[in-house]
């Protein structure tokens, strides 16, 4: 345990997982796409390690040269669904709103279509907490690269650094918190195998036990260190 660590500068999070749940969609979504193209679906647990990387990293991989048509199929079918069951994950909105209240800067990272991230922030009327949000395309290169990294701090004045904290449930928002020198925390149990090489500093069950740690300590709290 630490005593008390200050409250970060700025707080950047990845979205699925973290911040919401959007997860059945998701993976309808690559099903409808894999099963397109006459290749098998993803079961539950196949789904959870592999759909970490954003679409333009990963289709090429799965889908060889047609991924362009993967793709296309993909977006439709969440275009129309991905709002019908987001709803947000235990604490997330708690924790926004303490963030916001102590003036801590705060915007998101996702390796999500940076459109459908901003039209469900807009759907749970949370843009207000962030000062960006960035998506899958918007930055020249995609997490883990540090580029979304600064794009999202950019409106802040601030760079990445270890005043920042990233929020993820996932390694390779791990990853990208190493990289990019960030303190990593980890939300959840934690999905992948990179943990070994990019552990978490920090780690909470989920965002409510974050938010009362944040919310009885005022400017310091107490975090729990470590996988």
């Amino acid at each position: 345990m630490f005593d008390h660590s200050t409250l970060p500068r700025a707080v950047l999070y990845d979205w699925d997982n973290t911040l919401v749940d959007n997860w059945g969609t998701v993976r309808a979504a690559l099903n409808h796409a894999l099963v397109s193209f006459d290749l098998p679906a993803w079961d539950e647990e196949e789904a959870r390690v592999r759909i970490k990387q954003s679409l333009r990293d990963s289709f090429p991989r799965i889908f060889g040269e047609r991924w362009t048509e993967a793709r296309d199929l993909f977006y439709a079918y969440f275009a129309a669904h991905h709002l019908d069951h987001l709803r947000p994950l235990p604490g997330a909105e708690s924790l926004l709103r303490l963030f916001a209240e102590r003036g801590v800067y705060q915007a998101v990272v996702s390796n999500k279509t940076g459109k459908f991230l901003r039209s469900e922030a807009e759907a749970l009327g949370w843009t207000q907490y962030f000062g960006r949000l960035v998506g899958a395309q918007d930055a020249p290169f995609d997490k883990p690269n540090i580029a979304p990294v600064r794009m999202a701090l950019e409106p802040s004045g601030l760079e990445p650094g270890p005043q920042v904290w990233f929020l993820g449930d996932a390694d390779i928002d791990m990853e990208c918190a190493h990289g990019a020198g960030l303190v990593p925390v980890l939300i959840g149990q934690g999905e992948g195998s990179g943990f070994d090489r990019f552990p978490p500093a920090h780690r909470h069950v989920d965002c409510e036990a974050l938010c009362g740690l944040v919310g009885a300590g005022g400017d310091t709290i107490s975090v729990q260190s470590g996988v």
